[in-house]
């Protein structure tokens, strides 16, 4: 990759014409208001994934195990900052500033590894929770693995489509 070439000078100000951009590492031309536009866009995808990554997340179900409330292949809108800040890839919350309430719908990793969207009916003072699926005879929930740590929270259910 290369810096950036700008030509025109000059030319620009007799002939009213904006300036070409040439990219040092590909070397095609784009015009001032094209380098502003792709500018633009990358800053707007540079802050959907800050977005997605820190704030929020949009998942779509699979299973039947959250029936009625959650459908097989609803939409859910995920607050990844209800319960604290847990960077992405790290697995634990740097800081945390609440637990979910009982009856909460959550979005969490089970112990062996899955994302799993299900009811938080208790929190334990040992720093886990037990989390059940609204449709028990088809739910593989805590009744299966057992208690969750809260470090396996990915965040609280705000919207469902």
């Amino acid at each position: 990759m290369g810096f950036l070439i700008i030509r025109g000078g000059d030319e620009e100000q007799r002939t009213g014409q904006p300036r070409n951009v040439i990219c040092a590492g590909c070397r095609h031309f784009m015009r001032k208001e094209d380098s502003i536009i792709l500018r633009d866009i990358l800053l707007a995808l540079g802050l959907a994934l800050i977005l997605k990554l820190f704030f929020f997340d949009f998942m779509v179900t699979q299973g039947v195990s959250m029936e009625p409330a959650v459908r097989n292949g609803s939409v859910l809108i995920i607050n990844r900052l209800a319960y604290g800040f847990r960077p992405p890839l790290v697995g634990a919350y740097l800081c945390r500033w609440s637990l979910p309430d009982e009856g909460t719908v959550i979005v969490f990793y089970t112990p062996a590894g899955d994302l799993a969207v299900k009811r938080c009916v208790k929190v334990l003072e040992d720093g886990r929770f037990i989390a059940l699926g609204d449709n028990s005879l088809e739910s593989y929930d805590s009744r299966s693995y057992g208690p969750v740590p809260f470090d396996n929270i990915l965040g609280r259910v705000i919207g469902i489509k």
